[in-house]
């Protein structure tokens, strides 16, 4: 099916709408509900109200990566300071790909050492869209970055990042390291919510998708053309690839906690044996209007930038023009966007 051009999914946004600090509580930022079965829109005052949307034999799956602090201030021997972010190992040991803010004086060959500790120096070894960084000694490992680098939060928080990132920037279930970015629907739930959920009788279930940088990044004509977007790794073990199924089988809802579960649980399903699929994998997916989502009932998710993989997929799960006036719904009243915004509960199936 035809999506027509890119900028269809544009709209204006102002600054004043863009959330560049998290709500005082976790649970209390707004809730857009949009029925796409009607087009019918309900806004509730709290997130903890997604609870009268809920029902016992739901599964609620949600993404478990954790941000790593992989922002790192480095100098190089002569004292030049460079900020990296560092993105995702090369294929060589030890070497990782980063994006270096003033790197044209950066050859290969060129020795730089990370401000906070001390204890690490990265060698340029190549130069493309990225810089490719050796880190030494042999033994530094993801768990480092805990003790040199900040939490890399959004670009458009313009602003640095703070203590209280460290902590509201991490879903209160994040475990494996590996993200450059949250998955944002998941800020939204705290421990007692979570009780809440499984007493009223739903599943919660977790995989990984270690989220990159991409999902900040403009889309190019060319990746709108070739459906094809950034690659991002994912994991689904074998206990909750049986659950999912089991829940496929039985006819119960599957409701996707934020854009990058969704994702993964699209990669992992089979529609020809309408199953998912356990192990690690990786996906270059891009769901856009007109293809079909199967793998899940409901989607539980944030504001997103106008002309963006992330809000093509939403449109692709709820229909462009309902997901659309939405969004415009939001802005008119006064809805938190992005990263620490508010929220949308989409029901594909009530």
């Amino acid at each position: 099916m035809e999506i027509g051009d890119l900028s269809e999914y544009s709209f204006n946004l102002p600054e004043e709408s863009i959330a560049k600090v998290p709500a005082v509580n976790r649970d209390g930022s707004r809730l857009l509900v949009l029925s796409s079965t009607d087009g019918v829109l309900k806004e509730e005052p709290f997130f903890t109200e997604i609870l009268k949307y809920l029902k016992e034999g739901d599964v609620l799956v949600a993404n478990s990566t954790r941000v790593a602090r992989r922002r790192v201030f480095l100098r190089t021997l002569s004292g030049r300071r460079h900020e990296a972010l560092f993105l995702d190992p090369s294929e060589r040991r030890n070497e990782w790909k980063a994006l270096v803010r003033n790197s044209k004086k950066l050859k290969p060959g060129t020795v730089l050492q990370d401000e906070m500790s001390g204890r690490f120096q990265f060698t340029v070894t190549g130069r493309e869209e990225e810089i490719t960084l050796l880190a030494t000694p042999p033994d530094f490992r993801e768990i480092d970055f805990e003790t040199i680098g900040r939490i890399p939060i959004p670009p458009y928080f313009k602003r640095e990042s703070s203590e209280e990132d460290s902590v509201r920037y991490q879903t209160v279930y994040a475990k494996t390291l590996g993200s450059v970015a949250a998955p944002t629907a998941g800020l939204h739930f705290t421990p007692e919510l979570l009780e809440q959920v499984r007493r009223l009788g739903v599943e919660f279930v977790e995989l990984e998708l270690r989220v990159g940088y991409g999902t900040f990044s403009t889309l190019t004509a060319k990746q709108f053309r070739e459906k094809k977007l950034h690659e991002e790794f994912f994991s689904i073990s074998s206990e909750v690839a049986e659950t999912l199924n089991l829940a496929k089988k039985q006819g119960r809802r599957i409701i996707s906690v934020g854009t990058t579960t969704l994702r993964a649980l699209e990669a992992s399903f089979d529609s020809g044996t309408r199953s998912f699929l356990s192990g690690e994998s990786s996906t270059r997916l891009f769901l856009q209007p007109g293809d079909p989502i199967l793998s899940c009932d409901c989607l539980i998710t944030n504001f997103h930038l106008p002309e963006s993989s992330l809000l093509l997929l939403v449109c692709a799960f709820a229909g462009k023009d309902a997901v659309l006036n939405a969004y415009r719904y939001a802005l008119r009243n006064g809805f938190r966007f992005y990263s620490y915004g508010d929220a949308m509960l989409l029901l594909n199936r009530l």
